[in-house]
């Protein structure tokens, strides 16, 4: 970031798995942070509008992650208005964490870029595919525990990207040059199968672990048991029954574009994980949704 730019940087879910690793990352560069978040000051909601144009006076450059994600409805709306009143209040960066192979999410690209080339803003998309931290983070961390996955996933790949991978690329276009007009599509390097994924990590971890399919309807009525919200339990029902076709299998390159650098495979990931004790914690309901 120039020196001119001055203002603070906003992070919206600031306390999720990419925002908080994006806001460290901002912080230990020595660069004014604001954090968008429930718990914030001012707080940051979705559902709040009016509540906005203070969270986004003096900014110079906002990451903008949609809870619980793009596909959900209403979302493609709230982040153009969201985008809206960001031009108007003079942010010069809009940096939009999108999903890999939701048109929703695509829609929510077009109507980002629409309004920041509209009010002379620079805006760049973070196109993720299914995050790592899933399994160490958020709803598949119960399996993980209770030594026993089982997923409605069949044999399609998926390149699981990880979450540090994106906070990088995100650090890189909320402060750097080259990535105005960019749509990074983020994978790690090589695409497994749910499967071949939970044989990674019990690898890693040391830990037995089983993995099986199970009816997509049984697999919503356990995530309901360990008090997953409903919105979420439909939007990862969503996921496994949409993006998981195939679409999203091959790799891409959108880390190596932006960084100059390959990706984080998903073995280093787990290994990463597990030796900073993500799987060595009696069980728990794990928080947080496919995002």
């Amino acid at each position: 970031m120039s020196a001119e730019r001055a203002g603070p940087v906003l992070v919206l879910g600031g306390t999720g798995k990419t925002g908080r690793r994006i806001a460290a990352r901002l912080t230990e560069r020595g660069l004014p942070v604001r954090l968008g978040s429930r718990s914030g000051s001012p707080a940051f909601h979705w559902d709040d509008p009016a509540g906005w144009p203070a969270l986004l006076s003096g900014v110079d450059a906002a990451y903008i992650a949609y809870a619980p994600d793009l596909a959900v409805p209403g979302a493609v709306e709230d982040v153009r208005r969201f985008a809206e009143i960001a031009a108007a209040q003079g942010v010069r960066r809009l940096v939009l964490l999108s999903g890999r192979g939701e048109p929703e999410a695509e829609e929510a690209e077009s109507a980002v870029a629409a309004v920041a080339t509209a009010g002379g803003a620079d805006w760049t998309v973070l196109r993720a595919s299914w995050f790592a931290q899933n399994f160490s983070e958020s709803f598949l961390l119960d399996g993980v525990l209770a030594g026993e996955i089982a997923l409605p996933a069949g044999e399609i790949p998926e390149p699981f990207v990880d979450a540090d991978d994106i906070a990088d690329v995100a650090v890189a276009a909320l402060t750097g040059s080259g990535h105005a007009g960019r749509i990074y599509e983020l994978t790690g390097p090589r695409a497994l199968t749910f499967g071949a994924a939970v044989a990674e990590i019990g690898r890693a971890s040391g830990r037995d672990l089983r993995y099986g399919t199970m009816p997509a309807a049984e697999f919503g009525e356990m995530l309901r048991g360990f008090q997953v919200p409903e919105a979420e339990v439909q939007l990862i029902l969503y996921l496994f029954g949409t993006v998981l076709d195939g679409r999203n299998a091959a790799p891409a390159d959108g880390v190596q574009q932006a960084l100059g650098r390959a990706p984080r495979d998903f073995a280093d990931y787990a290994r990463a994980a597990a030796a900073a004790g993500a799987w060595s914690v009696p069980a728990v309901t794990a928080a947080g949704g496919a995002a």
